[in-house]
């Protein structure tokens, strides 16, 4: 997942449940959480009355971007069961990825939860509580056609990017590699577009999305799909047990249903079944 530092921070709210979610103000200025409980159904207590606020970092697609001027994306689709569960309605925040892979902006109240495509790592989890794995992620090598590279191993003395503050970036530097940091997955599609780098390494469901693209599908090509053991998961401040059961609830009812395996085929793409059986978090 990413960051990117010093950008002005926006409010996004629920339109619906499942449409996604539109820009509504620069700032929040009902600080006071408005009128009504902030206790949800269940005893799950939220940050502002009648809303589930999710922290994220935007562009992420296909887990969050917004499309049509509204947030929307595989992870804000799952949220949005959560918040269904809770009664309530799902508001997005679009913050720098530090702040809530930190545990900083849940600390502050600044959001009930953060979905960002975000590696579970045993790093992170001294700063968060976890959900239950929800999606399980590959890293991919994405070069030009012309470019000449077949693989990872082809990397070494070429120019290589990565989004800031990802397990991407870190596999790379932990492989040798000096990769140029990049602030968003646009960015780093854009420098490959550009020639500012031969070759990026990034989460394999983000090349997925891009990909779709006939122009970018003409351009580029995967050399390497690397399985690095990694699983996205939503987390929660440390201790708040009943939002961290309330989630993980409403993946595994996905999962049962079948209601995962068709946001999976809407957002990601073909349904692959080892996505659906991650085992829960330790």
């Amino acid at each position: 997942m990413k960051t990117t530092f010093g950008r002005r921070t926006r409010i996004l709210a629920a339109t619906t449940a499942t449409a996604g979610l539109v820009l509504v103000a620069g700032c929040s200025s009902d600080d006071s959480g408005g009128s009504g409980t902030k206790t949800a159904a269940g005893g799950v207590e939220v940050v502002k009355a009648g809303q589930l606020t999710t922290c994220t970092h935007l562009p992420y697609p296909p887990f969050q971007s917004e499309i049509d001027g509204k947030v929307q994306g595989f992870d804000v689709a799952l949220i949005d069961l959560v918040a269904d569960d809770l009664g309530v309605k799902q508001t997005i925040v679009d913050q720098p990825f530090e702040n809530f892979k930190t545990g900083g902006s849940l600390n502050a109240g600044s959001c009930d939860l953060a979905a960002a495509g975000m590696t579970i790592t045993e790093e992170r989890k001294k700063n968060v509580d976890f959900s239950d794995p929800y999606f399980e992620a590959t890293q991919a090598v994405l070069v030009d056609k012309k470019s000449g590279i077949s693989s990872f191993a082809d990397l070494k003395g070429k120019k290589v990017g990565a989004q800031a503050q990802t397990t991407g970036e870190d596999y790379a530097k932990s492989k040798g590699l000096d990769p140029v940091s990049f602030e968003s997955s646009d960015a780093v599609i854009n420098g490959l577009r550009t020639g500012q780098v031969e070759a990026v390494v990034i989460d394999y469901p983000v090349v997925q999305g891009w990909l779709k693209d006939t122009a970018n599908a003409a351009a580029f090509e995967v050399a390497e799909q690397i399985n690095t053991g990694e699983q996205y998961g939503f987390t929660v401040k440390k201790g708040n047990t009943k939002l961290r059961e309330a989630i993980n609830k409403a993946i595994a009812d996905a999962k049962a249903d079948g209601t995962y395996k068709k946001l999976y085929e809407q957002w990601i793409g073909p349904y692959d079944e080892s996505a659906a059986t991650a085992s829960p978090a330790a």
